[in-house]
């Protein structure tokens, strides 16, 4: 289980600050023309009640009917990069191993709190798919995305259900999951599987990642563990009127309908991208998420020209599992993609020279 140095601290929002801003945004995972106006006024909404302390409760409890679950099973976050870093600080763990390639805060927040963190590398020859078995028999804690950012595989909910142990706290980072038509193969909800803790975040989907707002649906005790950790009124009145409203039967019915969109704009882009295999694109399917990755010879080369054609995509080299021949891309609208598209095989040639 190697564990070679990467940037697990870069994302992809540092592709489109300072110099980067005017770029089109291919590199973060955040739905496109989000917030809508109904959420931004619900918003807006809550700013006559700052001079309160924030009351979580109400939100809390639409967390929870959402998944069908009692409310000591929910916490809310600032987003669900904190809950690593409660998941991190409040277990008492002696063998954590994260599944990567994945997202990279869990690892950086571990090491952070002190742990040695051992890693699980899916193979590119088994389409980055999860083989249970891969994980140490001795883990007491295991963390995996699903779908996976930036694989973009979705691993079925049984091959997940079975690193289940007594013992054994099963973090599964579900932040892309409502992306998903029909949210199959998620766990979330689900009380059968022992240890199991589920993330979501509301930022990816609603556009939200300037406001912090996240959840863990875990049992009770763990909940209560992760609650002590915490600070005091962690979650902004604005983000509890976010969370409340993200989960209603119309903000459900929404993101249903834009997971379907979703989906046929990524195949658009992954037909697309078939397209310029004789440049030695491959992608890797079958992509299920938000995004999609890529390897091409001279990728880094390829991403600067792309900057120049002016256009943001995501570097891979700083997952572990991955190198400096693998890009992430953002699922836009189909004018959006055929621009990029037309930019990429413009980098492409002139790399090729």
């Amino acid at each position: 289980m190697p564990t070679e140095a990467h940037d697990l601290r870069h994302h992809g929002d540092a592709e489109v600050r300072d110099d980067g801003s005017a770029l089109v945004d291919l590199a973060v995972n955040v739905r496109a023309d989000t917030p809508p106006v109904w959420l931004r006024e619900r918003i807006a909404g809550s700013l006559g009640s700052l001079a309160a302390y924030p009351d979580g409760r109400a939100a809390r409890a639409a967390v929870a009917a959402r998944h069908g679950l009692p409310t000591d099973r929910v916490l809310l976050t600032a987003g669900a990069a904190e809950a690593f870093v409660l998941l991190a600080r409040a277990l008492k763990v002696r063998r954590p191993v994260v599944v990567h390639p994945q997202f990279t805060e869990p690892e950086a927040a571990l090491r952070d709190a002190g742990h040695t963190v051992d890693r699980v590398l899916l193979r590119e020859e088994d389409g980055f798919r999860l083989d249970p078995r891969a994980v140490p028999e001795d883990a007491d804690l295991v963390v995996i995305g699903n779908p996976t950012n930036p694989t973009s595989v979705l691993h079925p909910a049984g091959s997940i259900a079975e690193l289940a142990r007594p013992g054994r706290t099963l973090v599964v980072d579900e932040a892309f999951m409502d992306a998903v038509p029909g949210e199959r193969e998620a766990l979330a909800g689900r009380t059968d599987v022992p240890g199991l803790v589920v993330l979501r975040s509301l930022t990816k989907t609603w556009g939200l990642a300037g406001l912090r707002i996240g959840y863990v649906l875990a049992a009770p005790e763990t909940v209560a563990d992760l609650e002590r950790a915490q600070p005091l009124w962690p979650v902004s009145t604005p983000a509890l009127a976010a969370a409340e409203a993200c989960v209603s039967s119309q903000a459900l019915a929404e993101a249903a309908h834009a997971a379907h969109r979703i989906a046929a704009d990524r195949a658009h882009l992954v037909a697309g991208l078939t397209g310029l295999a004789s440049a030695g694109l491959r992608v890797v399917e079958p992509a299920e998420g938000p995004f999609v990755l890529v390897r091409l010879p001279g990728a880094a080369a390829v991403r600067r020209h792309l900057r120049d054609l002016g256009y943001a995509v995501r570097r891979g080299d700083t997952f572990p599992g991955l190198g400096e021949e693998w890009l992430r891309l953002a699922v836009r609208d189909r004018a959006t993609v055929n621009g990029f598209l037309r930019a990429l095989e413009r980098a492409l040639t002139s790399t090729a020279r």
